[in-house]
């Protein structure tokens, strides 16, 4: 038995923990650079605000509408991320953090009513987190998705679905009749794996419904389709397939790339901007306990801009693997200086870390450079510097290669983030100061209910 999580319009939830003004208020967060809207609240839903809608096309609902346009705080986010976890995790035994807003949760053998035990869990992250959730619970997960999605649409979208359903959604505890009801009254591209082109293709089969796809013969579909299809297909019909993953995989390469916030031509500052990606990069290698041996760096120009267009990237092999910033930072300029030319107006840059292997292992190479012979105190240092940015902020110890701002947002390079929120939760001059606030917490599950098994 599964459950899935899921904030409610998970960055516009976080804006309004901290200001309640914006309560029943239409509301976006825009992308990076403030280009187009990645989360609405239902009010701007209403308003025919679409999922990347280009910020300058509804621009004018602003003022004619009220809707009110923020910048992604991605910081912020992380850290309410984070807090929302730690307490989705106490409604089962084991737990998939599957993205920022969503966790799936194991359920077997916990005993007692899961329903009731999933509207305990989600009355407390609403009281000590402030972001409303929807939980769906099925004995699969792609079904535990879909009744994540009625939860949430029941709950905005009254008379879509029975009432009771509204929040928190149990499709196991359903009779066939009245389950067969809820995955007819759903699209069939609302189902998880279920993409535009293939819900089109199922469409003109004839396969118009959840239910509908769920009675189709898995055999029959893999032989029209295809094996991701078929799984899907028994998942619907309650056979798991797809089991929990509580430690995902470490990651086979890492990037990061940024679009800045006005064109940049000069090479000190793309230096900067790549070295502050570089140490980023490098920063999640070794969250992940990896080593690299090539990084890639590249810059190009906006493809919608008038005056001459340049795009090229390059690949630069380390001497040795390592997770160390220093030779990868060494790399990327390395390998930017080269694919540098003078009269262009570039617009982004990246850089993404290859050929990565578990810090563990070891190459057996010769090591030719002396700095590097002292593994162990390279990896303490490296340890000490990601402590440090962690404790007092992103950024604030770096390589000097990276710009003498205090902060990177401040560079000429840095992304346009005019509408940004401060960072309540992880800065100590951003954070609000309130009154005395007399709490009381929704009940738990005592442990005796939990019954969970070795």
């Amino acid at each position: 038995m599964y459950a899935l999580v899921d904030g409610n319009n998970f960055y516009v939830s976080c804006e309004r923990v901290f200001r309640p003004d914006l309560q029943h208020r239409p509301v976006i967060v825009l992308s990076n650079n403030d280009g187009c809207a990645i989360a609405r609240s239902n009010e701007a839903k209403a308003l025919g605000v679409r999922m990347g809608h280009p910020w300058h096309e509804i621009r004018h609902l602003e003022h004619e509408a009220g809707l009110v346009a923020l910048s992604a705080n991605f910081a912020l986010y992380g850290d309410m991320s984070d807090r929302m976890a730690s307490l989705v995790a106490g409604l089962g035994h084991r737990q998939e953090v599957y993205s920022i807003d969503e966790s799936f949760v194991d359920l077997s053998g916990i005993r007692g009513d899961l329903t009731e035990r999933a509207h305990a869990i989600r009355a407390r992250v609403l009281q000590w987190v402030g972001i409303p959730c929807g939980i769906g619970i099925a004995p699969t997960k792609t079904l535990a998705k879909l009744a994540n999605h009625v939860a949430k649409t029941a709950e905005r979208k009254p008379g879509s679905y029975p009432a009771e359903l509204a929040q928190v959604c149990n499709l196991a505890q359903l009779p066939r009749e009245e389950l067969d009801v809820v995955l007819e009254a759903t699209e069939v591209g609302e189902v998880w794996g279920v993409g535009r082109k293939i819900a089109a293709q199922l469409k003109e089969a004839g396969i118009e419904t959840v239910l509908d796809l769920a009675r189709l013969d898995p055999a029959t579909v893999r032989r029209r389709w295809s094996v991701v299809l078929e799984r899907t297909v028994r998942e619907l019909q309650g056979m798991p397939c797809i089991g929990l993953d509580d430690q995902p995989p470490p990651k086979k390469e890492i990037a990061c790339t940024r679009s800045f916030g006005q064109p940049v031509s000069e090479l000190p500052d793309l230096e900067q901007a790549v070295s502050t990606f570089a140490s980023m990069a490098a920063q999640k290698l070794r969250r992940q306990a990896s080593h690299t041996a090539h990084v890639l760096v590249f810059i190009h120009t906006s493809p919608y801009r008038k005056g001459p267009q340049y795009a090229r990237s390059i690949t630069v092999p380390l001497l040795r693997a390592t997770s160390d910033t220093v030779p990868i930072v060494h790399a990327t300029l390395t390998g930017l200086r080269q694919i540098y030319r003078p009269g262009y107006a570039f617009i982004k840059a990246g850089v993404m870390l290859l050929d990565l292997h578990s810090a563990k292992l070891r190459q057996g190479e010769l090591d030719l450079d002396p700095l590097e012979a002292e593994d162990s105190t390279r990896e303490r240092l490296m340890g000490v510097l990601d402590e440090l940015n962690q404790r007092y902020g992103r950024g604030m110890v770096k390589l000097a290669s990276a710009g003498i701002q205090a902060t990177a947002e401040r560079a000429n390079w840095a992304m346009r983030q005019e509408r940004r929120s401060p960072a309540y939760t992880t800065r100590w001059d951003d954070m609000l100061e309130v009154g005395d606030v007399s709490v009381t917490s929704p009940p738990m599950p005592s442990t005796a209910e939990r019954g969970q098994t070795g």
